[in-house]
């Protein structure tokens, strides 16, 4: 109590305080925009469990389980990464709708199982694209703990890419240019 009350140690802690809420903007902002973007891919994700019709089925409905609690993993642990550093997650499904980079689609049985494995995809290279810029400002803003988050799940994400494309006939292709080699 008596340091608390110290004047001394009341102006360190306040001064402390300010610096904390300053550090890591950037990879905060980044953070925040995953817990968005994870939160809105899962329901990609879980529209194309629902919605998927076809001989492979049965293959890939439970493999839409994994992915979605492969998604749901990484947005608990960047939502906990944010909230270590000082951040407030997004936690309403308004807030992830007016932030989220990835585009929301009424669910229907129209597109074949080959279309919405392309959606996952270009899901999964959104994510990369963004984990990447992650590593690069939480490199900048000496975040060595969230980087290595950030350089973890791109791998993760990356993997994806790869067993969706061969799944579909195609190379990875895992470059800025993202098109299509066979």
């Amino acid at each position: 109590m008596y340091i608390l009350g110290n004047p001394y140690y009341a102006k360190y802690v306040e001064n402390f305080k300010e610096e904390s809420d300053m550090r890591y903007e950037k990879t905060k902002e980044i953070l925040n925009q995953l817990v968005a973007d994870l939160s809105q891919f899962s329901v990609v994700i879980h529209q194309t469990h629902w919605y998927m019709r076809g001989p492979e089925f049965l293959t890939l409905h439970p493999l839409m389980d994994e992915f979605m609690d492969e998604i749901n993993d990484q947005l608990d642990v960047i939502s906990e990464r944010l909230i270590t550093l000082d951040g407030a997650p997004y936690s309403t499904l308004q807030e992830f709708a007016d932030n989220t980079g990835i585009k929301d689609e009424i669910g229907t049985y129209d597109r074949t199982i080959p279309e919405r494995m392309e959606k996952l995809v270009e899901g999964y290279r959104y994510l990369s694209d963004l984990y990447k810029e992650g590593i690069e400002v939480a490199g900048e803003e000496g975040d060595d703990s969230t980087q290595d988050i950030f350089t973890g799940f791109n791998t993760d994400v990356e993997k994806k890419i790869w067993m969706i494309q061969a799944k579909l006939g195609f190379a990875p292709n895992i470059d800025p240019a993202h098109e299509k080699v066979n």
